[in-house]
């Protein structure tokens, strides 16, 4: 499956690798994996009388003079004018001297890029520049753009992406014919070749719906063997209601919920059923997952057994550690909490495996770590993950290989494994899915929700706005900031793209260090940082070193930090209502009246129509299903908006329908083929297998 080095591939040198591996792009196969994050489309030009603020266009004229350069605060500004029958049109590029050799008096060029308003004019900044001979190649195509680093710009990696496709080895079609007819799917190379470089928007749709229907089978048949697997398993660990817990509740110095005393009872069935659980629990930003969770590990500790929370961040794995210590303390009940992260050190490691190991650790709080294979446990009966999502079916599955280790270990000393030392397993999300879509997503889980906030939380304040409104905004923060408050500003790139005009989190950063007072401190984080730079990040935001945190979307499972107040989100129309809602969940954690700024650079009024749900509800579940009504298959050409389980193209509430037509086809395929035995199902079989081992290799399992 074009297995070799994408340092094999011309012109890409040991440097350029390196590049391209920041990109989690390493073999061939990867790199025509790593799809387009969106498409340029190239149309035709436009009068300049018909050219629109805030808009991106082609225009096509003569140069009335020759360019000229001013410069303003260490920057140089290149300057013309573009005039055709119908008007003329101002033209300006930052930083780029050399433009004057090509930006001629007399020329006739094609200029293409955004109209921004000036005072009372119109001036197309920073446009590509074409001959008209060149235009008319890519006029009416759709050109890719993908996601980028530093040194590593898109021509590269188109250059790259075409010389990969020109050279690989076509792949067998693994998709049963009937399949592909039923549902009139293109071929899989086909598919691979136009997702990259379609020349209509039909072909990209065609070359789409394949890849994410391919998508979308390989995870729900990979849902149906966890279902198969889990299903009446009987459990060694069987746990009634502890009396503990039961006074833990009354003690607390809140009163649980109508919701949260609902789930806790199926929590509480479950673990005394005799069977081995499998339990989703969803709720709301700030609907009392977590102390259900704590509530179930206590349990499990009380009849003698080990618990494991597992967080998808190292920064809240350890708030989660350090929240159960303090409860503990605070309630006097004797059990002891282990943290294990990647970051420790070989010694602290070491330390915690033989506690674990031992028993001499009741709770075991982590991030995946927690289902390495040097993590031994003496009685694992409960493992609960913390935000689904972000943990893949690999994932799912390895949770319950710790349970088979151990029996593994049993026969080894003589003793009798049973039919069950899989841990039972709880699973918390907040993202707010759709139940029709949930209980797809979800197939292996039993689902319960959590569908009531607890009464002393404020809601949190919205606002949709348009750019106008920025330096209001930083006014508020600035004011929110001196009241020791903190404030998150979410960008939807990471720097400075040629080709999608969204606010990025490297400028932005250097905008605000200027605009704010100096004594607050302004920092960025994103997913391109190593682990223990976001993990220093977050520690630092937490801890109050760090007045405001620019980030991607990379903080929505990040942290809790309840003195953050504010949440300014930057080009608002680029996210999914579900994700817009997951961001605002950040902020209104605290004592303190919260706030959303949501900016919205579009103009357009169905974007402000659909943004305007959010300012009316709070309501996760509402908006999640608003988000499945509104969006549709024109959503794709934006940046991609949903980060739901391990899809690179499918997006659950675009998709919807064609998720709920594979989950058909799924059950109809294995109720005539349980194993994949038939020879029309021997690719796909082999494909799954693949599928499911490059889950556990991100696990280095």
């Amino acid at each position: 499956m074009n297995q070799e080095p994408v340092t094999d591939l011309k012109g890409i040198g040991e440097k350029a690798g390196a590049l391209f591996k920041k990109l989690g792009v390493e073999t061939v196969d990867e790199l025509l994996h790593n799809y387009p994050r969106a498409y340029d489309a190239y149309e035709p030009a436009v009068p300049i009388r018909k050219v629109e603020e805030g808009k991106i266009c082609t225009v096509c004229g003569q140069l009335l003079k020759d360019a000229t350069v001013r410069r303003f605060d260490h920057m140089q500004v290149v300057v013309t004018v573009v005039k055709d029958l119908t008007g003329s049109l101002n033209l300006t590029w930052f930083n780029m001297p050399y433009l004057r050799a090509t930006l001629q008096m007399g020329k006739v060029l094609l200029f293409r890029g955004r109209v921004v308003k000036k005072g009372s004019r119109l001036v197309m900044e920073q446009p590509q520049i074409f001959t008209p001979e060149a235009y008319e190649k890519v006029a009416c195509s759709m050109q890719p753009v993908y996601g980028q680093t530093k040194g590593l710009g898109n021509k590269a990696i188109i250059k790259a992406v075409a010389q990969a496709l020109g050279r690989r080895t076509l792949e067998r079609e693994y998709l049963p014919e009937k399949i592909r007819r039923k549902y009139e799917l293109a071929e899989y190379n086909y598919a691979i070749e136009h997702i990259h470089f379609p020349m209509s928007r039909e072909e990209l749709m065609a070359a789409r719906k394949r890849l994410v229907f391919d998508e979308f089978l390989f995870f729900l048949l990979a849902v149906r063997r966890l279902k198969e697997r889990r299903q009446d398993v009987k459990s060694l660990y069987p746990m009634e209601p502890a009396r503990e817990v039961e006074e833990l509740c009354k003690r607390l110095p809140y009163q649980l919920t109508a919701a949260q005393k609902k789930v806790l009872k199926e929590v509480e069935k479950d673990l005394g059923s005799g069977l081995v659980m499998n339990r989703l629990i969803q709720g709301d930003v700030g609907s009392g997952k977590t102390i259900v969770a704590l509530l179930a590990l206590l349990q499990a500790a009380c009849h003698g057994y080990q618990g494991a929370l597992m967080a998808p961040t190292e920064v809240l794995a350890r708030q989660h550690f350090e929240s159960v210590q303090e409860l503990f303390l605070t309630y006097g009940i004797n059990k002891q909490v282990v943290l294990v992260t990647g970051s420790m050190t070989a010694k602290e490691k070491r330390l915690a495996y033989e506690k674990i190991a031992g028993h001499q650790a009741d709770i075991i709080v982590g991030t995946h770590a927690l289902i390495q294979e040097k993590v031994v446990y003496d009685k694992l009966a409960l493992v609960i993950t913390d935000e689904q999502h972000r943990f893949g079916v690999g994932q799912r599955e390895a949770l319950g290989r710790k349970g088979a280790e151990e029996e593994a270990c049993c026969r080894q000393q003589g003793e009798s494994p049973g039919a069950g030392r899989q841990p039972h397993v709880l699973v918390m999300s907040a993202t707010p899915i759709p139940r029709t879509l949930a209980i797809i997503l979800y197939g292996d889980l039993d689902i319960s929700i959590i569908d009531e906030m607890p009464a002393n939380r404020l809601p949190v304040k919205n606002c949709v706005v348009d750019t106008g409104y920025r330096d209001r905004a930083y006014r508020f923060i600035e004011k929110e900031v001196a009241a020791g408050r903190q404030a998150y500003v979410i960008c939807p790139m990471v720097e400075e793209s040629e080709q999608i005009e969204a606010e990025n989190v490297l400028d932005y950063t250097k905008l605000l260090r200027k605009r704010l007072p100096s004594e607050i401190v302004v920092e960025y984080l994103h997913g391109k940082l190593k682990g223990k730079e976001k993990n220093k990040i977050m520690e630092r935001f937490a801890a109050g070193e760090i007045q405001v945190l620019v980030s991607t979307t990379v903080v929505e499972v990040g942290v809790n930090v309840p003195n953050a107040t504010v949440m300014m989100i930057e080009n608002a129309e680029r996210f999914g209502l579900a994700q817009l809602h997951q961001l605002r969940g950040r902020v209104g954690r605290g004592k303190h009246q919260s706030y959303c700024i949501m900016v919205d650079a579009s103009g357009e009024e169905d974007t402000r129509k659909r943004l305007d749900i959010l300012n009316r509800s709070n309501d996760g579940f509402y908006i999640a299903s608003e988000d499945l009504k509104l969006r549709g298959p024109g959503d794709i050409f934006g940046l991609r908006q949903s980060g739901e389980m391990e899809f690179k193209l499918a997006d659950i509430f675009t998709d919807a329908n064609l998720l709920k037509t594979v989950s058909g086809e799924v059950e109809e395929l294995l109720r005539e083929d349980p194993e994949l035995l038939k020879e029309e199902n021997g690719e796909l079989k082999k494909r799954l297998e693949a599928y499911l081992g490059k889950s556990y290799e991100r696990l280095n399992l």
